[in-house]
């Protein structure tokens, strides 16, 4: 995969649907990721890494002030948002196409967003 990039496959969707999910729902979901993580596979995909996220609320966001020592750190989410990051695929690949039509297994009700990861030397 020498023309490989990496790809943030952000998972964005309604915690409360999460939240409130019975065990047959979160096992689907949960058979959903797998089936997604082998096709990856099976496609010449390479998971470099990933995982769910803790609810928004558990975050702490920290903001830089006009002054460039003024930090403001507050809990919760950044923004009130309908949709939340609650995880992410990092993915390796060198088809982008392939990828995109992959997601599909995992969008459920929510929307995925596919990134390429920049680096810097």
């Amino acid at each position: 995969m020498s023309d490989a990039t990496t790809y943030l496959v952000l998972l964005w969707g309604r915690e409360e649907e999460w939240a409130d999910a019975d065990e047959a729902t979160v096992a689907a979901a949960m058979a959903e990721h797998d089936r997604f993580t082998q096709a990856l596979a099976a496609g010449g995909h390479e998971i470099v890494g990933g995982d769910a996220l803790a609810p928004a609320a558990t975050a702490r966001v920290v903001r830089r002030g006009d002054d460039p020592d003024d930090l403001t750190v507050t809990d919760g989410p950044y923004a009130e948002a309908v949709e939340q990051l609650g995880g992410y695929y990092a993915v390796r690949t060198a088809d982008l196409a392939g990828l995109t039509a992959l997601v599909g297994i995992v969008v459920g009700t929510g929307t995925v967003e596919i990134r390429p990861v920049e680096t810097y030397a």
